[in-house]
């Protein structure tokens, strides 16, 4: 059993895995994510400091759920991040579209196979080869 004390209101709890916060902060935590997502339904060129106030969360939170793709904000909304790796400016997630290409390809090419050297076959003097041991 691994237990380990909430992160955010410090009881301690039987943790499973994923976020270290207990069950009820979890709860919590979706409830408030439905709220400010509603919010943003309602209020579509809403600025992230109204979002913050009129939902009283943390911008690191809300933040947080844009970066996981959780909250995604019209094209003409003010609200938008910077992409991790070039800078761009995005609406959702964590790298701009042509980021996440040039990811895609690198983990594609790094998976395939090297090519194989030329076997022995291959080589023309390559033949069965005998050995003898003298004692």
């Amino acid at each position: 059993m691994n237990v380990r004390n909430c992160k955010k209101c410090g009881k301690m709890f039987n943790y499973m895995g994923g976020p270290p916060i207990c069950q009820a902060c979890k709860e919590a935590a979706e409830k408030k994510f439905q709220e400010v997502k509603d919010f943003v339904r309602q209020n579509k060129t809403a600025t992230m400091k109204e979002i913050v106030e009129a939902c009283e969360v943390e911008q690191r939170q809300v933040e947080q759920w844009i970066r996981e793709e959780r909250l995604v904000f019209a094209q003409d909304s003010p609200i938008q991040l910077s992409c991790e790796t070039c800078g761009t400016r995005i609406a959702t997630g964590r790298y701009c579209e042509k980021c996440k290409k040039d990811q895609a390809n690198t983990f594609s090419a790094a998976g395939r196979q090297p090519e194989a050297a030329p076997k022995a076959a291959d080589k023309k003097d390559a033949g069965p080869k005998m050995y003898t041991f003298h004692k």
